[in-house]
């Protein structure tokens, strides 16, 4: 799911060895905490359920001026653009910015990263895009396709997993600019971060932690020396991060991929402090790990014992997977983690799937 949308995921119970040190101290609109010295933190507004993202402004030095690097940009609406404006007045006034890191290319991230390099940066040297290969190419193609959750390719994709609600169908056949409406530009350029590259920001080595289900190529953050991990969607604190199948991979393991992707942290340090996009920073990296491994596998033994009673399809799902009523926005994110459920059972070879005559995909035990 996109992160700029109201979640489907589940809330998860959360291991006593959780911790906040902040508690649930946050920074206002317009203003930042400072949480490491020439770390800070900034949270802004979204217009839908999922109602922040975190935001972080690094102390930097580029060609020998201070600057800023900022990870993440919130999506392109004015109430954004506005607290940006406020900070740059007030605490990031003394510097222009100098990076703009993308951790993904989903709206709440990438949104407003033109737009910042634009306002931002010094006149005489602009601030590179700097982030994945394949979520910079998915952005653009996003920008201009209707991949996804919109257009006539996402209505059809949905009716294949057994969607029959006609309204909702029309309503996402309408919403073939979900996605540059949130991202209506993007830099024409970027500086490519791959898997294990490291990164010098203010004086700090940060190496590259590629992760994967969750968007094409997403970027999470490690600095060794301040013990810091900028974990971007991949690990949050509260809630499940949306893993879905989207009609541009219709045959994708996508849960497969997430659940090897967060494993790879668990070689961090066990007091390694985790800044997520949403929710509030936390101690806690290897119970968080586990609690997500145990989400998702309570939610395949749901699907298994379904399947016990005969074929089923996606659509058929969503009760199972979700119990509680979804709108329309809710009901397309919730059908691309329900398809990513199914076709990871099918892709460990425990279900088989097949057409029917009406051209719908249903999926039975193997």
């Amino acid at each position: 799911m996109s992160d700029a949308n109201p979640r489907t995921e589940h809330t998860l119970h959360l291991p006593a060895a959780l911790h906040y040190p902040w508690g649930q101290a946050q920074p206002e609109v317009g203003e930042w905490m400072e949480l490491r010295p020439g770390l800070h933190w900034v949270r802004m507004p979204l217009p839908f359920a999922l109602n922040h993202i975190n935001l972080w402004v690094l102390d930097d030095q580029l060609g020998g001026q201070d600057s800023w690097t900022v990870v993440d940009a919130g999506i392109a609406i004015e109430p954004i653009r506005q607290a940006w404006q406020t900070l740059w007045r007030g605490p990031l006034a003394s510097r222009p910015l100098g990076r703009m890191l993308v951790t993904h290319m989903h709206p709440d991230h990438v949104g407003n990263a033109h737009w910042l390099i634009e306002q931002f940066s010094a006149p005489s040297d602009p601030a590179e895009l700097w982030m994945s290969a394949a979520d910079f190419f998915a952005a653009k193609l996003a920008c201009r396709e209707t991949t996804g959750y919109g257009g006539e390719r996402a209505a059809a994709y949905f009716t294949a997993h057994g969607l029959q609600d006609a309204d909702l169908l029309a309503k996402i056949r309408q919403r073939g600019d979900y996605y540059a409406s949130m991202v209506p530009e993007l830099p024409t350029a970027y500086h490519r971060l791959r898997e294990g590259q490291d990164l010098t920001i203010g004086g700090q080595r940060w190496r590259c932690i590629a992760g994967f289900g969750h968007s094409p190529e997403h970027m999470a953050l490690y600095s060794e020396a301040l013990g810091v991990l900028i974990s971007g969607d991949m690990l949050l604190p509260k809630i499940s991060t949306n893993i879905s199948v989207i009609d541009v991979e219709p045959q994708a393991d996508a849960l497969g991929l997430f659940l090897a992707s967060i494993a790879r942290f668990e070689s961090l340090p066990a007091d390694t402090l985790v800044l997520p996009s949403h929710g509030h920073p936390f101690v806690g990296i290897h119970s968080r790990v586990q609690a997500l491994r145990d989400h998702h596998e309570a939610r395949l033994a749901d699907i298994r014992a379904v399947l016990s009673h005969g074929p089923t399809t996606a659509a058929e799902l969503l009760p199972v997977l979700f119990n509680r009523v979804l709108d329309q926005h809710q009901t397309s994110f919730a059908m691309g983690e329900a398809v990513a459920h199914i076709n990871h059972l099918w892709h460990l070879g425990e279900v088989r799937r097949e057409r029917d005559a009406q051209g719908v995909w249903r999926f039975s035990r193997a």
